[in-house]
């Protein structure tokens, strides 16, 4: 989407992800709160990442919505590049993918730079944003004239961030990545079979 642009287990979560209210975006329309805290458990360790409201309210409403709800749980870090940025937000079961791909939100004005540490949604041009973010490794700040707006800034676990597994590179058609679209239609079976080292989000949480 974005154009700047191991284990291997099973990721049945069809079921679990409908009960949490996953099949119905439109739905889930919390208002999040002004500071709020993730904490991302992963294959690498933990991180936690500080989401501010009034860097970008949209944002940071549709980032905790998507957490409360269980989207980000057993997805893949399918776009690691280094001294860039690690990519996520594609669910691992396609039915669920497929009802969030038009899920759009308008997009908010960009406040704070895309520099390292630095938390944003993937946008594919003028209020396209929907799951996937991105973590900068680096100055992104070539992006902030583009419309990337950060909503959240990785406050203790970057260690954990730069050691996500990049050997992939830049995805099909231009490296010899994931194929977004695959990822899209075929979900966590697709990665598992043809990109193993992929490191994973076991869960994602808001902070009590």
């Amino acid at each position: 989407m974005i154009r700047i642009a191991s284990l291997l287990f099973a990721l049945t979560v069809a079921v679990p992800a409908y009960s949490q209210g996953l099949g119905n975006p439109a739905a889930l329309k919390e208002q999040a709160p002004p500071v709020y805290k993730v904490e991302f458990d992963t294959s690498k360790g933990p991180f936690v990442v500080e989401v501010h409201r009034d860097w970008a309210p949209n944002g940071a409403d549709r980032f905790y919505n998507l957490v409360k709800n269980g989207f980000y749980d057993n997805t893949r870090f399918f776009r690691v590049l280094e001294g860039f940025m690690a990519q996520f937000g594609v669910n691992g079961d396609p039915k669920v993918s497929s009802v969030w791909r038009t899920a759009r939100i308008k997009d908010d004005p960009v406040k704070i730079s895309n520099k390292r540490t630095f938390v944003t949604f993937a946008t594919a041009g003028k209020d396209t944003r929907t799951t996937q973010v991105f973590i900068s490794y680096g100055d992104n700040s070539n992006l902030d004239g583009q419309g990337f707006a950060p909503f959240g800034q990785v406050v203790s676990g970057m260690k954990t961030v730069d050691s996500l597994y990049s050997g992939y590179g830049e995805g099909a058609p231009g490296g010899r990545g994931p194929d977004q679209g695959k990822v899209q239609a075929e979900g966590n079976a697709y990665l598992a079979s043809a990109f193993p080292n992929l490191d994973y989000i076991k869960k994602a949480t808001i902070a009590p």
